[in-house]
This record gives C-alpha cells, structure tokens and sequence, in this order.
C-alpha cells in the first residue's frame, strides 16, 4: 500500500485529498497539522480509518518532518498561511510558514528522494492581466507583476512565487521529482469564510439573512473551481511523470463579477439579505490592492492529464449552500 503524506491535510482541501486518497486511491495517509487554520472536524470522519494518521505539530519541526517524509513515497505540500484576511494581520507568519516550510519539506525530500507536489496559487500572478489569448487567460509561462514591498498584500504572492522557484531549483539542480500546481479559488463543503473567502462569507450570510458584503465596486472577475475537481486534478498531477519539473494551472474558466455572484448566491438561497459595498481600506486597512480579473489558461492541465472541471459555477455554489444549511 503506497503511503502519502499531506502536509496541511487538516485544511480545507487537504482534507478533502486525504478522503480522496483513502477511499479511491487506497492508500496510506499521513497527514501533519499545526491546527492553525486546519480543523480536527475536517477529518473527524476519517479518523476510525485504520490507513489514517494525524500528526499535530509544525511542518517546521524538522525531526518530525524528516521521519514523516522517510516513512512516505510521496508528499503533497499543502501547509500555507492563507486567506486575505490573514496575510494582512500576519506577514510575518505568513512569510515563515511559506518560504522555511517549503524549503523544509524540499530538503527533506531530496534526501529521501520522494516524489513531491507543492500546491501555489494564482495570486503569483499578482496585476497581472494575462497575456493575449482568445480568453485572456493567464499561462504558467506569463510574466508576473508584483506591487510594492511597502504593500502587505503581495507578501503572500511573492512568498508563494519563492516557494515555486524553490520547486523548480530542486528539479533542475538536484533532479528531484517535484511538480507545482498553482489553484485557482478552490471552494467547496468545509470552507471556512474566516479568511476573506469570499463563497462561503456569501453563503453564511444570505442563510443568516445578513447583509451580503461586497468589497470595492463587486466589477472584479473571478472564477471558481470545486475541491473534488481540484483534488483530483492533484492526484493525476502527482501520478504523471510529463507533469514533474511543470507548473500547472488548476482552475475553472467560467467567470463571472463579485457582485454577480453575491447576487447568485442571494438568488439560489431565495435570500432577502442585500447586497451592500464596502471599501478594501475599511475591510482590510490601507495598504491593499485587487485585480480586476483572474482567469487561468487551462492548455497545460488539459495536455498533460486531460483535465476538464465536472462541476459548473451553480453545481459548485449549491454544494457550498448545501454543507452550510447542514
């Protein structure tokens, strides 16, 4: 039985990856959590499993981390400091977390030689727009744009863009088995809204009848993927040797406006909760900027494991809508 170990596997999608890998892939999973934004009601359904293990503790105890990874083939690097909402209260935590864990976990595998997907997301691509496809789609290959250092919000990005091109060192240098995926608003049952989320905050508060809070204008675009799809996306990647030495865009291309999807989400929970905007400053404090669109170019995703989304933007809000009313 192949034994897995997912660093942050009592988050939000690592959660999800582990009952994935329990169930259809039949293996081993081992999982690490410091429980800082991860939950123990996320797994509490797979701990009478007798392949499931839970460690509490820092991916950056590094006795830990070295005994985890020797006793694992493969390890899926999920452990971050994440959210909006976090990465302007916390730089700093958010920065130590992401650049010492990475490395962390990349050191540790070299020795060991273990195949590793490291999990980074579309905020690397800061303001940047995308480059001129038929989509206006942002490719693995586009140069990214950062704000300034003085500017707190792009500590996140810039912290994710270092751990990727750590990723890519330990495979050209060290001919580490190592592939990055870079996420897309992945959402789903289990997300909290906590850290600025924005699908499950919309959710809870048209249920509670609230007023749904859109930050800015609501004009900037996003797309939304669901957990399952991202999940599985993961585990193909993980299982493909075209794949090592790649970063890959996982994300849906159906696109629509914040406000449009406050306004979706009122509409499916048959909510009577308006829709109110509110200032980044006053939402985040001075010091915070957006983009105004984010769309990934899937070519890569659909070349090297014939990725396709299977839920729509409807079939993923409902399912979000559905965990919540529970």
């Amino acid at each position: 039985m192949k034994k897995v170990l997912i660093t942050g596997g009592a988050g939000f999608i690592g959660s999800h990856l582990a009952e994935h890998l329990l169930g259809g892939e039949g293996a081993e999973v081992f999982v690490i959590d410091n429980l800082s934004s991860g939950s123990l009601d996320n797994i509490a359904h797979l701990q009478e499993n007798p392949g499931f293990h839970l460690v509490v503790d820092t991916i950056l105890n590094e006795a830990v981390m070295n005994e985890l990874i020797f006793k694992c083939q493969e390890v899926y690097h999920l452990a971050a400091a994440v959210g909006v909402r976090l990465i302007m209260e916390k730089p700093v935590e958010t920065l130590e977390t992401n650049v010492k864990g990475t490395e962390m976990v990349l050191r540790l595998a070299n020795r060991h030689k273990r195949k590793v997907l490291i999990s980074s997301t579309s905020e690397v691509y800061g303001k940047l727009m995308g480059r001129a496809t038929e989509l206006g789609a942002l490719a693995e290959d586009a140069d990214l744009l950062m704000g300034a250092t003085s500017l707190r919000r792009w500590a996140y990005a810039c912290s994710k863009a270092l751990d990727e091109f750590f990723a890519l060192a330990y495979f050209d240098e060290k001919k580490l088995p190592v592939v990055v995926a870079r996420l897309f608003n992945i959402v789903g049952p289990r997300q909290t809204g906590e850290y600025g989320m924005v699908l499950p905050n919309f959710v809870k508060r048209a249920l509670l009848r609230k007023p749904i809070e859109v930050h800015g204008d609501g004009q900037q675009k996003r797309s939304f993927t669901h957990v399952k799809d991202a999940v599985r996306a993961l585990v193909k990647l993980m299982n493909t040797e075209a794949a090592l030495g790649q970063v890959v865009n996982i994300g849906s291309e159906e696109e629509i406006t914040i406000e449009g999807l406050a306004n979706r989400v009122k509409e499916m929970t048959a909510s009577p909760s308006p829709v109110e905007f509110v200032s980044y400053e006053k939402a985040y404090g001075p010091g915070f900027e957006d983009m105004m669109r984010r769309l990934p170019d899937l070519a890569k995703a659909r070349e090297l494991i014939g990725y396709e989304p299977s839920f729509d933007l409807d079939a993923t809000i409902k399912s979000v809508i559905d965990y919540f009313k529970k």
